[in-house]
Parts: C-alpha cells; structure tokens; sequence
C-alpha cells in the first residue's frame, strides 16, 4: 500500500482526521472530558471483541453460537479504529506518533534465519 494511493496510509489518517473533526463537532462536552471518554471507549470495543469471541466459539452454554468469525474481525478493525481516533485526539502528530512506535517494536522482533520462507497467511 503506496502512502499516495488512495488507500495508503495518508488516506487512512485522513479518515481518522475527519472522524476526529466530525466528533468534536458534535460534542457538547468539555475537551478533557471528551477526550477521556474517547479512551475509554477502548475499552468498550475491546469487550464487545471478547463477546464476539465468545459468540463464535460457542462457549455459552445458554446462547450457543451467536457470531461468526467476521464478527471479530469487524469488532477488531473498531478496536483499532477507535485507538487512532483517541490517539488523534491526544495528538495532531499522531500518525507520526503510530508509526515510530511500531518501529520500535518491529525493531525488537528477531529477524528470520537466511533461507526461511515465511508460512502464508492462514
């Protein structure tokens, strides 16, 4: 994914520019407040992936299977969804921000041995 195609990395943070503009707007909250609460809805999101979870491997007893494993996935993508927006709104730097710190921990992932083909995706 190219940073100037339409679905790089800058379309991505400009996405969650206007997710951030779009919500301050529509606060009627004082800033601290709102910014607090947008953590917090990490949170929120990070339960409903568990439930989802839940739901599609069946394990209560009562419900049975109620999600699939889309479910999670899409409950993942409002984790990470919700995390830049509350990065974006602690920081104007924040796609600068995510990117040095995911640099840093690719820096501390050990590099395969020569000769090792990675496994492909499951």
């Amino acid at each position: 994914m190219s940073d100037t195609s339409p679905d790089g990395p800058s379309a991505v943070w400009h996405t969650v520019d206007d997710l951030v503009r779009w919500l301050d707007r529509e606060s009627a909250l004082p800033v601290e407040q709102e910014r607090l609460l947008r953590i917090l809805k990490l949170s929120e999101e990070a339960g409903e992936v568990a439930q989802a979870v839940i739901g599609a491997t069946g394990q209560h007893p009562r419900k049975g299977r109620t999600h699939s494993w889309d479910d999670v996935h899409s409950e993942l993508c409002d984790v990470i969804v919700t995390a830049m927006v509350a990065l974006r709104t602690l920081t104007p730097e924040a796609r600068r921000v995510f990117e040095g710190h995911l640099e840093r921990v690719a820096e501390r992932v050990p590099a395969a041995p020569v000769g090792e083909v990675p496994a492909p995706p499951a």
